[in-house]
């Protein structure tokens, strides 16, 4: 299994959701590849929020090695499951879907704890440290959720 996460610049959500489900699957022995990308190109090899590396650590996961990249229509293909942060995401994604294949790899990321809500995974770029922190919680959730799916 191969999964992607998408979030806007690459450099709070999507790195925090890699780092917590390569955690999840290493611990469980569970074999799947896992990145992130961006939709903005701001970021493109930059590291981390050091607000989202701070709220990582503290929870024994190191994302410092992550380095900002942008989305490309070729990781259709490269990945068997696109998630995906907030509706701007869904509307750029689906854009840049070539074709139903493409569409059927898409899913709110919160959809695999709340399915068919579209809950967004908001932006804690805005906010301090607090909003890391509640976007690890909600982000850690749905990463449990996928790592069960993956092991069944």
């Amino acid at each position: 299994m191969k999964i992607l996460f998408v979030c806007t610049g690459n450099i709070c959500r999507s790195p925090l959701a890699e780092g917590i489900l390569r955690s999840k699957l290493l611990s469980k022995n569970i074999e799947a590849e896992v990145d992130s990308a961006g939709l903005e190109n701001f970021h493109i090899g930059d590291p981390p929020d050091e607000r989202a590396i701070i709220t990582a650590r503290k929870r024994g996961i190191d994302i410092t090695k992550h380095r900002g990249r942008l989305f490309d229509t070729s990781d259709f293909e490269r990945f068997d499951k696109i998630y995906f942060m907030d509706s701007f995401h869904q509307i750029t994604l689906s854009g840049m879907a070539r074709d139903e294949n493409d569409l059927n790899k898409l899913e709110y990321l919160m959809n695999v704890v709340e399915p068919g809500k579209n809950i967004p995974v908001q932006d804690p770029w805005y906010d301090g440290i607090n909003a890391f922190e509640m976007v690890f919680d909600q982000l850690n959730k749905a990463c449990d959720r996928i790592a069960d799916r993956i092991r069944r």
